[in-house]
């Protein structure tokens, strides 16, 4: 069983306009996501939504199972995405390996009983980032490759949002019941992310925020369109974005975000835009 999570209930618009800064961060902000040689978690109570990370240095680390899932293994109920952000890796699930590159990607279908994390070299040692959702039906677990993914390029350099959207584990690609994960790459000069912003009261988002020097920052954006807050994150952080809330940032320099996501459907587009006017 492993004990290394944290769980995260839900909170409402209400709540989270009387907080101050270190209540917003404590209730949202994933300051340390990959546990080294062990898997990390939060489990979150918006859409049951799990986040995390592995480092698998000097061992090859078995996915387990935690307290409240009260299933007898991990993907007992779940599905999982796994985008490698680090040195060359494997993931072995149920005897078949995969071996992951920088930002190559992976979905795990439910069912699936033993998952195994592994470095190529353990000087250079892969990074996992992970979400899972719960899963109503077993789909077949599938790689995605950097050049399998679905790319959509949006922004403009004069607005500081020059972008490549990159669907990675989306329906047009891979099978889920719910979970869908992809990676936004901002070009060199941009540094603003999802703007226009937008909601999607039908489904939550976790961002995780990487390729950030270390010595720069990200102010993340969040809350209704009418009240909107603000979390300063560093390099490899991650953000839960409530259903109601925006999730867009800035950042002091350009930077990639993997976002991820479950709810109501899986139409990439289901969207309520918000004009940047209207945003206080």
């Amino acid at each position: 069983m492993n004990e290394n999570y944290q769980v995260r209930y839900a909170v409402g618009q209400r709540e989270t306009n009387q907080m101050g800064t270190q209540a917003l961060r404590d209730e949202f902000l994933i300051e340390h996501v990959f546990g080294s040689d062990s898997v990390k978690w939060v489990y979150t109570h918006y859409d049951r939504y799990m986040a995390g990370g592995v480092i698998p240095i000097q061992d090859t680390i078995f996915l387990d199972t935690i307290e409240p899932l009260k299933s007898d293994f991990f993907l007992e109920r779940r599905e999982m995405g796994i985008v490698n952000i680090g040195g060359k890796g494997t993931v072995t699930a149920d005897g078949t390996s995969y071996e992951l590159d920088y930002k190559e990607a992976l979905y795990l279908g439910r069912g699936t009983k033993e998952v195994y994390f592994s470095s190529e070299d353990s000087k250079a040692a892969a990074k996992f980032y992970l979400n899972s959702a719960p899963a109503h039906q077993a789909y077949p677990n599938q790689k995605v490759g950097r050049d399998q993914a679905e790319i959509v390029k949006l922004g403009a350099p004069e607005t500081a949002n020059a972008r490549t959207i990159r669907k990675l584990i989306v329906n047009s690609i891979v099978k889920t019941c719910q979970l869908q994960m992809g990676m936004t790459e901002l070009q060199s000069g941009s540094v603003w992310n999802t703007m226009p912003a937008h909601v999607h009261d039908r489904r939550m988002e976790v961002y995780l925020y990487f390729e950030l020097p270390e010595d720069q920052a990200v102010s993340h954006f969040m809350g209704s369109t009418d009240e909107t807050r603000h979390i300063w994150m560093a390099n490899e952080q991650a953000v839960i974005s409530p259903p109601w809330s925006i999730h867009a940032g800035s950042g002091t320099s350009n930077y990639t975000f993997i976002w991820g996501m479950a709810g109501e459907n899986l139409d990439y587009g289901d969207m309520d835009g918000c004009p940047i006017p209207s945003l206080r």
